[in-house]
């Protein structure tokens, strides 16, 4: 992509379906930050104030998005629900996101989604974009052993509407979510570090 058609893009207001999807939101202040066109006419993965979201190419007027929220076409992922976002670009401005989501499975305890992978023709700021908003919702990170083995993720991650941080774990395998030993090990380390980050 040249220097011109970067400047061009930058400037430009995202496509009507984009818009008329983030207006729909239940959120008056959500905001299109990026977006990347998805291929074979897919049409767009946007990145808005909060969170990740694809736009089909049928959407041209608020009705339409009302009836594809509710079977959860355009509904944002989080920002702070986004465990793993990875970038591989291709030439032309394009390439893939591979992108894992996070479920709460019970209280301070997450589970990964399975993978879901978009590619796009082109790509904009969006990589970038998603980069940063991810990383500005984790503000701790801590990996950490298990007995028996494997381990876990003890992340702290501002969600948006608390004034406090938001400690999970989230364990390689989940199936060392049922092992009570595991369990127990995790448990103490997440109290550990919750306790370590209160204020004196």
């Amino acid at each position: 992509m040249s220097l011109v058609d970067r400047v061009k893009r930058r400037f430009a207001r995202p496509p009507e379906p984009v818009r008329v999807a983030v207006l729909a939101s239940s959120d008056p202040d959500e905001r299109v930050l990026a977006w990347g066109t998805l291929s074979r006419d897919e049409g767009w993965l946007v990145a808005t104030s909060l969170g990740l979201r694809t736009v089909p190419p049928e959407v041209t007027s608020v009705d339409d998005v009302e009836a594809l929220d509710s079977c959860a076409q355009v509904v944002a992922l989080p920002w702070h629900r986004v465990g793993h976002a990875h970038w591989t670009a291709a030439g032309g401005g394009g390439g893939s996101f591979r992108v894992t989501s996070l479920s709460e499975v019970e209280p301070g305890v997450q589970a990964r989604g399975p993978e879901q992978r978009y590619a796009l023709t082109d790509a904009g700021d969006l990589p970038a974009v998603v980069r940063r908003r991810v990383d500005q919702t984790v503000v701790a990170s801590h990996r950490s052993p298990l007995p028996g083995g494997g381990g876990v993720l003890l992340v702290a991650r501002r969600v948006p509407g608390q004034p406090v941080r938001e400690w999970s774990v989230v364990f390689d395998d989940d199936s060392r979510r049922s092992d009570p030993e595991a369990r127990e090990a995790a448990r103490q380390k997440l109290a550990d570090l919750v306790a370590a980050d209160q204020p004196t």
